[in-house]
């Protein structure tokens, strides 16, 4: 196996496990966990699920796939949040499956690893990324934000719900 599929493979394990186990903690919690925050200043797990949807729209549909953006990063971290365990549900698998989905695109489309995604667009603002990110380091980036709010969404879990079920 050489490099780049060494790397896509690697990603898509990630992934496909951060899917899994974020997935199991939503069916366990009610609507009332999903919008419940440990305090005023901490995000719910609406909160985290809405932005987690955001930037794979921002980071992958926008830019990768061309979908107009939507986008409402400020509504993302709106205090009080509704959001059914359903919604919550849809929404958190959607975006895993795109990020899967385009990994596997990638797997097959290599060479587009190292493209430049950006490269003709406005001047970008996010910290993590500027006109001049590969697609490797657009992913990575995304690896890093994800975990970080899937991690986030299994201690607010275990906090209110205590121990999870694991299967």
């Amino acid at each position: 196996m050489d490099m780049a599929s060494e790397v896509i493979e690697s990603m898509l394990v990630k992934f496909q496990s951060e899917r899994k186990w974020t997935l199991q903690v939503i069916e366990q919690l009610s609507d009332e966990d999903i919008t419940w925050s440990p305090n005023a200043e901490s995000n719910s797990i609406a909160n985290l699920v809405a932005h987690i949807r955001g930037c794979v729209h921002s980071r992958i549909e926008t830019i990768l796939y061309n979908i107009p953006d939507s986008r409402d990063r400020e509504k993302e971290f709106e205090r009080g949040l509704i959001m059914t365990k359903e919604q919550a549900y849809i929404m958190i698998k959607e975006a895993f499956d795109i990020i899967i989905q385009y990994l596997e695109h990638l797997n097959e489309n290599q060479e587009l690893l190292l493209s430049l995604p950006f490269i003709n667009r406005p001047p970008l603002t996010y910290s993590q990324v500027n006109n001049q990110t590969t697609v490797l380091n657009l992913m990575i980036a995304m690896l890093r934000e994800i975990h970080y709010h899937t991690g986030q969404i299994i201690y607010a879990a275990k906090i209110r719900k205590g121990q999870l079920v694991w299967h």
